[in-house]
């Protein structure tokens, strides 16, 4: 009789103890960056209702018709594991009101997912994913700062040539005539398409980007492109978006075919690769990303809930971990409190308080902003309410004249300083 060997189910591994430290490091990192850039943590169940995943994430992607685990219970329920963190967490902001809180609300998670895929190198059936989400807020700067976080945490775990790939899919107005756009090319040329996206072709054109199998790319490179066809309220989000990635210094690169494959998503969409600087276009092609994520502005309606955007990303553990290099062990924040609220005015003001929050991180001083409060008067009231020392006043003249207004919140003074010597004035002031 032949015995069976006892093993776990295929695609899915136990994380042994040598393999924690590399959790255990990114998971700092990661509580590091949702205490400085002042997210709470969610935990969703790992089970949720199958029907939050097909009409956020979509019926008809890969993700849903192939790889989602779906079971029925004894009392009739369909459910399924969840295969990605989004949906969950745009079903608990409804579920638990939280449109009633201050907006934007920012909620990050870490924990286990799962899609029934092929088993390969570096990806499982059960695998871990942390997230980073902004509810609430419309603004193309949180887009930028969505960003900036992800790129923070790949530079705190040490990954080098980090490039961004970044491109705006449109709302659903100027999307559905690029569809049909993009549908007449690809039909055009559907014998030579694999068999995957002549299905596609019928469902969702869009998706064909997405592909990458080689005779397919050949195809997509001469597609027409998103960026030509969108709409003047899209275009103007994403022009802004890049003049945000340009003042914060990230490196991005504009790729026309670039749509992620969940149907929630709308306008932004960004990918962050590590790549050899030797090899850059090459490797570009050929790697996976570190990073995806974008704005998905119609998920909450499409779960039932109120016209609410959003915009946020996720990253795979076991991923980051086969590629972590050694290095120092990530330490906490000494003081989690804000002492130091940046206040803006205008999109110069958003732009200088992005690039000022980098200084402070580096220093290990903890700030707190509001992007999403155009309003002195709502900025410096929030900055009251929570008992900051200093707020750090950025209005299009302290913009243009490179200085930064401190207001000490007890007594009322203000003085200007030059942006360049804030950070030192700030921790002198602090030590007193």
């Amino acid at each position: 009789m032949k015995t069976s060997r006892i093993q776990a189910p295929t695609g899915m591994h136990d994380i042994l103890p040598d393999q924690q430290k590399g959790f255990q490091r990114i998971h700092k990192v990661c509580e590091n960056a949702a205490n400085f850039y002042g997210f709470g943590k969610i935990d969703t169940p790992i089970l949720e209702q199958a029907e939050i995943f097909l009409k956020g994430v979509g019926a008809s992607t890969d993700v849903i018709e192939k790889e989602m685990y779906i079971l029925r219970t004894k009392g009739g329920d369909v459910l399924a594991l969840r295969p990605e963190g989004t949906a969950s967490v745009a079903r608990a902001y409804i579920e638990h009101g939280m449109f009633n809180l201050p907006q934007p609300v920012k909620l990050w998670y870490w924990g286990p997912f799962f899609r029934h895929e092929r088993p390969q190198a570096g990806r499982y059936r059960q695998f871990w994913q942390f997230g980073f989400e902004i509810l609430g807020d419309q603004s193309p700067v949180i887009d930028a700062q969505v960003i900036q976080i992800f790129y923070g945490i790949l530079k705190d775990l040490k990954f080098k040539n980090l490039i961004v790939e970044v491109n705006s899919i449109g709302c659903t107005h100027c999307r559905s005539y690029y569809k049909k756009l993009l549908s007449g090319y690809f039909r055009s040329r559907s014998v030579s398409l694999c068999s995957t996206c002549r299905k596609r072709l019928r469902e969702n054109p869009l998706r064909i980007l997405d592909c990458k199998e080689e005779k397919c790319q050949r195809i997509i490179r001469q597609a027409p492109q998103m960026m030509d066809h969108l709409c003047e309220e899209c275009k103007k989000h994403f022009k802004e978006v890049l003049e945000f990635l340009d003042e914060i210094d990230l490196p991005y690169n504009l790729n026309p075919y670039l749509v992620r494959g969940l149907d929630y998503y709308s306008k932004t969409v960004f990918e962050i690769f590590s790549v050899p600087k030797s090899k850059e276009e090459e490797s570009l092609e050929k790697k996976s990303a570190l990073v995806g994520g974008g704005r998905y502005d119609t998920l909450i309606r499409r779960l039932g809930g109120r016209d609410v955007p959003g915009c946020g990303g996720a990253a795979g553990i076991e991923r980051l971990a086969g590629f972590l290099q050694e290095g120092p062990e990530p330490q906490k924040n000494a003081d989690q409190s804000s002492q130091i609220f940046i206040a803006q005015l205008g999109d110069m003001g958003k732009k200088k308080g992005l690039v000022l929050i980098n200084k402070f991180k580096e220093e290990k001083i903890q700030v707190a902003e509001s992007f999403s409060k155009d309003s002195l008067k709502t900025q410096l009231g929030r900055a009251d309410k929570m008992g900051v020392r200093y707020c750090l006043i950025l209005g299009q003249r302290e913009a243009l004249e490179g200085t930064v207004m401190i207001r000490d919140m007890k007594t009322g003074k203000q003085e200007t300083v030059k942006m360049d010597k804030v950070v030192k004035e700030i921790e002198r002031r602090l030590k007193k």
